[in-house]
């Protein structure tokens, strides 16, 4: 009893009824949209069609116990019947599929945006890298250097074997008979004056 008072709320009337009747809308849309599906199949038209037919003749050649003589009103009364229950299961169903197509295009949009980002951020990283390419010493600027260098020493290996005697001994000509001289020094002496003695 005292349960039943605490969960009382007394800020709100109390309802006329206990019993709720509730219906899931995802699994009463899921059976929409199988019904829907299955309307507009062939399968369902030939079952219906074959229906109609056999009820029209039971009808007709059956005239003193048929239920539904021509012009068939309960036949007509059940087309009218289905085509009021068809169109909202299809309407329910075509609105489930707006709502997926929906987020599959917010969907396709943010991952077109994530893509254009993150190619603009490829673009900036590889402009990046041709800069600092640039200023770095390629391989073809490091090759042209040292042909540069090559053709240098070259050049001064031409001029320092023109300088070189026939014989190919290393001395210039003219100095090979003449003997090194050690250079001379002359020491110099300086003497203190009288004043500094003093």
């Amino acid at each position: 009893m005292a349960d039943s008072f605490s969960q009382r709320h007394l800020d709100q009337p109390k309802s006329g009824s206990r019993f709720t009747f509730k219906i899931d809308p995802d699994s009463f849309g899921k059976l929409s949209e199988r019904l829907a599906r299955f309307l507009g199949t062939g399968k369902f038209l030939f079952w219906q069609t074959l229906f109609v037919i056999m009820w029209i003749l039971v009808n007709i050649l059956a005239a003193s116990n048929s239920w539904d003589p021509y012009p068939f009103i309960l036949l007509n009364l059940a087309f009218s019947t289905q085509a009021a229950y068809a169109a909202p299961l299809i309407l329910l169903a075509q609105n489930r599929q707006d709502d997926r197509d929906r987020i599959s295009l917010e969907e396709d949009r943010s991952r077109a945006v994530q893509t254009k980002a993150g190619t603009e951020y490829l673009a900036r990283e590889i402009a990046a890298l041709r800069v600092a390419i640039n200023e770095v010493a390629t391989r073809d600027y490091i090759r042209g250097e040292v042909d540069k260098l090559r053709q240098d020493l070259d050049a001064l290996a031409g001029q320092l074997s023109g300088a070189e005697p026939a014989d190919g001994t290393g001395v210039p000509s003219g100095q090979g008979n003449r003997k090194r001289e050690k250079p001379k020094v002359k020491a110099k002496v300086v003497l203190p004056t009288p004043t500094e003695v003093s």
